[in-house]
Formats: structure tokens, C-alpha cells, sequence
């Protein structure tokens, strides 16, 4: 097998010791795949070893990949992402994907934890309450996105009002706003979501406005999307460049 040196390297820093049955039975695929996952994708862009974990991670959930998950989840422990900022990815892929969709991710997450030893559950990383969500949500909502937000109220008709209210009080009173996650670790992993569900586009163009907002410039985004490429595919890649060249021209 031709496997890059740079690439077994990256694998053994991810993977420590592991012993891959598919070199075995499908050694060209690995050979491909390893190359360009862990060589080749990596020497573009300025992703950090743990926040591109991270970004892995919330686009299998959103991807459906639970096996991958597993595997991915132990690698991103092995190089410094914490049990916290794991559950964070986890909790805040509900109201993005869904909890239909983030129920088995929950309980598989649980269980690789108590597997290494920590104890459940963890530090609570709430910072709202029934009574403040809404006002918590909204305020942060605007920080991100600004005067949008007051145009997306102004222009929800009767019947319709109430999901802008969910999405104040919900999405971000309940989720966005906790602790454990950065905010600009938590746009940048909505980001991710978005582009691995695919047909969200006016979303994820929504999204990558706010990461401008919060600091994550088109360099942080193309990287993103380069690291993700191997594990969503180029449609998907490809219509997530094409939203940010829409929201920000070279």
C-alpha cells in the first residue's frame, strides 16, 4: 500500500494503534481515501486539529452517520476535545437536525464516555431560564445577525409569528446561548450542519452572514468545507462554495 507517511502520521495521532480491517479487504479504497483525508485536505486551509474534529463531528450528526460518529468521536477525545464541548456539538445539533435524528447520536456519545471513565452527567452549561430565554435568545440573535432579525418579526405574518418566537427562545434561548461552545465555534458548527443536510441553502447562507458577524472571514469558511469534503461528498461541498461566494464575492 502507498499510503503517504504524512497521512499514516495523522491517522496514528487520530487513531492510536488502530488496526484497520478495511486495508485489509479494501486496500485501494483506504489507500485513496486516507491519502486525501488525512494528507492531502489537510495542508489547506487554518483549521486547528480540534475545531476541525469538532466541525467532523456535528456534520456526521446532521449526515447521519452514526458508525463514522463513533469512530470520529473517540479520535476527537484522543486529540483534546472535551467531554463538554462534545456534548455541546451533540445538544445543539437537536435544533438544527432534529432530536428524531440526534436520539441515537445522544445515547452513543453517552455510552463512548462512560466507556473512558467520566461520569455522567456533566457540568450543567445552562444560562437561561423559562422566564429569560426568549429575552437571552433574541438578544444574542441580533448580535449575531442584527437589524435581520427585527425585519424577519416585522415581516412573519399572525400565523406565523410563532416560529421567529421558537426561534428566539429555542434555538437560541435554549441552545446557542449555553456555555461549554463558543459563540464563533457555534456558528462555524452550524455552519457545518447546514451544509452536511443539504436543500438548506437560504439557511446556510443565513449562517454564513452570521459567521462573518462573529469573526469566522471566508478563509475559515472554504476551510471548513475542504475538511469536510471527504466526509459529505462534492455536492455538497459544491453547493456550500457556492453560497459563500454568493454572501461574500471574491
Amino acid at each position: 500500500m502507498r499510503i503517504s507517511e504524512a497521512a499514516n502520521q495523522n491517522h496514528e495521532k487520530l487513531f492510536p494503534n488502530h488496526k484497520s480491517t478495511l486495508k485489509v479487504t479494501d486496500p485501494e479504497l483506504i489507500e485513496v481515501f486516507d491519502n486525501f483525508a488525512f494528507d492531502e485536505v489537510l495542508n489547506y486551509g487554518n483549521l486547528d486539529t480540534r475545531t476541525r474534529m469538532m466541525m467532523i463531528l456535528g456534520s456526521m450528526i446532521a449526515s447521519q452517520t452514526l458508525s463514522e460518529y463513533k469512530v470520529m468521536l473517540g479520535g476527537a477525545l484522543n486529540v483534546g476535545v472535551t467531554p463538554v464541548e462534545v456534548k455541546e456539538i451533540v445538544y445543539q445539533a437537536v435544533p438544527y437536525v432534529g432530536i428524531a435524528k440526534v436520539f441515537d447520536f445522544i445515547h452513543a456519545t453517552n455510552e463512548i464516555l462512560v466507556n473512558r471513565g467520566i461520569k455522567l452527567p456533566l457540568e450543567g452549561q445552562s444560562t437561561t431560564s423559562p422566564e429569560t430565554r426568549h429575552e437571552k435568545g433574541l438578544e444574542l440573535q441580533k448580535a449575531i445577525f442584527g437589524e435581520m432579525i427585527d425585519k424577519m418579526y416585522q415581516a412573519a405574518p399572525a400565523n406565523q409569528i410563532h416560529i421567529q418566537k421558537y426561534l428566539s427562545a429555542n434555538c437560541f434561548g435554549d441552545y446557542v446561548t449555553r456555555t461549554g461552545l463558543d459563540i464563533k465555534t457555534r456558528e462555524l458548527l452550524t455552519f457545518s450542519m447546514l451544509l452536511s443536510l443539504g436543500g438548506c441553502e437560504p439557511q446556510l447562507k443565513g449562517h454564513i452572514q452570521g459567521n462573518t458577524n462573529v469573526g469566522n472571514d471566508k478563509d475559515v469558511l472554504l476551510s471548513t468545507v475542504t475538511q469536510l469534503l471527504p466526509y459529505v461528498g462534492y455536492p455538497r461541498a459544491l453547493n456550500a462554495i457556492r453560497c459563500i461566494n454568493e454572501v461574500i464575492p471574491e
